[in-house]
C-alpha cells in the first residue's frame, strides 16, 4: 500500500471511516483521520486506539487493503 492512498482515505470529504487490512490476516480500524500519524520516512504510519492511551504500529507494505465506509455503519437486516 502506498501512502498516498492512506492519505487520499484520510482526507476524503466528508471523512469515511475505513478498515485497514493486514496481510496476516489482521484489521485496524480508523474511525477518526486525526488519529493516524506518518513517519516522515513515509513508510509505517501509527494508528490510535480507541483508548487512545496505546497505538498499532503498521509497517505499510503489510497493507493489503483499505476497506471504505464500513466502520461504524449501521448494520443491515436481512429479511425473512
Amino acid at each position: 500500500m502506498t501512502i498516498e492512498t492512506v492519505k487520499d482515505a484520510l482526507e476524503s470529504e466528508p471523512f469515511r471511516p475505513f478498515v485497514l487490512h493486514l496481510a496476516d490476516g489482521g484489521a485496524i480500524p480508523v474511525v477518526n483521520p486525526h488519529s493516524v500519524a506518518f513517519m516522515r520516512s513515509g513508510g509505517v504510519i501509527f494508528v490510535a486506539k480507541h483508548d487512545v492511551e496505546s497505538y498499532e504500529m503498521i509497517d505499510l507494505l503489510l497493507v493489503i487493503s483499505i476497506e471504505l465506509g464500513t466502520v461504524g455503519a449501521p448494520k443491515r437486516r436481512r429479511s425473512k
